[in-house]
Parts: C-alpha cells; structure tokens; sequence
C-alpha cells in the first residue's frame, strides 16, 4: 500500500480543498461498520508505521499526512474503546511537529491541513494544545469565506480541548480506558459534558 492510497480513502476527491459530504459525514459519524472497515483494510499497514517500517512516508507532505492519519485517526478509529486507541499518539505528534517545523502542511489542502495538526489537539500537554489553536486559527484565517464554516468549526474544536487540558491537565474521556482515578471535579465534568466518541475519542 502507498500513501495515495489513505489519502483517497479518507479525503475522496477534493474540491476547492475541502472533501464531499459523504467523505466529511463518516469522519463524525462514530459507526462500528466504518471502523472494521478501516481496520479491514489499514490494520496492518498501521502496524507498519507504529514498527518504524514507514518512515520514508515521512518525506513528502502527503506521506507525512498519511502517516498521520494511520498513526492519530486510523489508530483510534482501529482499536476505539481501548487504551490502544492512542497508542499511536506519539508518532503522529512527532510526525505532524517535524512536518510544522518544515512547512510541509503548506502546499496541502485546506481538509488534509486540519487532520495535519490533530495530533497536537490530542496531546494532553498544554503548549501542545495552545499550537494547535494557533494553527487552527491560521487555518480559519486563510480559509476562503464560502467556507469559512468548517475551518471555524475547527477551530472550536481545538479550543474546547484546550480548555479541557487547561482545567484539568489531561482528557478525563480517557481515564476509564487509560485506568486513571478521576477526581471527584472530572466525575462532574464527565456527568455534564458531551464525549468525544469512544468516551475516549479525545
């Protein structure tokens, strides 16, 4: 498998950089059927990437974005409601804070740009958290107004994880899975609050 072939499963055909309607509604949509269809087809070609057996895939911007995705989205959307959801969390951060670094995501499109920085959304240091809204913000800011909207929501996004990791220091969606003791202020966050998929999506 090479990296095209990740990127067109994910994205389809891109217009005026942004993926169809049926591409962006199995992003959201958490479904068992898409999940084992993921893991049908891109199991093992993640397991390469977590081996170190993809890394020339990092050498070029859309190799760097597909391992990305293997490593930030595939790896949660494989193994969701497990603490191996995020087990690829460390590579995609590296991968996506080298490829910042370098200007990779630059030349990508405006769609394949916001799955780009993801990692950094994931991460449950705050530095990390506070780049993520920086570049999401970029992100809305260079958007073409017609479609300002889907940056925008983003960017929300990245600042509602943000805040999360401000207030508590970590995703208190992932303390079942990870088994972490939440505290008794996390348990009322939790209570109140909306999940992010897997109750651990985050």
């Amino acid at each position: 498998m090479d990296p095209a072939a990740v990127l067109d499963f994910w994205f389809g055909e891109l217009m005026d950089g942004f993926s169809d309607a049926a591409h962006r509604a199995r992003w959201y949509a958490f479904d068992d059927a898409f999940d084992r269809l993921i893991a049908d087809q891109f199991a093992v070609v993640l397991e390469a990437a977590r081996n170190g057996e993809l890394s020339d895939w990092q050498d070029a911007p859309a190799g760097r974005l597909a391992f990305i995705l293997l490593t930030d989205q595939f790896c949660r959307q494989i193994h969701r409601g497990t603490a191996q959801a995020f087990a690829g969390d460390e590579l995609a951060l590296c991968a996506s804070r080298e490829g910042v670094e370098r200007g990779m995501d630059r030349g990508l499109d405006l769609d394949q740009r916001a799955f780009f920085y993801l990692p950094f959304e994931h991460s449950e240091v705050l530095i990390d958290q506070h780049t993520a809204v920086g570049l999401f913000t970029q992100l809305r800011d260079e958007t073409p107004s017609p479609y300002r909207h889907h940056t925008g929501n983003g960017l929300r996004q990245a600042q509602q994880h943000r805040d999360i990791i401000q207030r508590f220091g970590r995703f208190p969606h992932r303390n079942a899975l990870l088994d972490r003791v939440s505290t008794p202020e996390e348990l009322d966050f939790l209570g109140a609050s909306g999940r992010f998929g897997q109750d651990a999506d985050a």
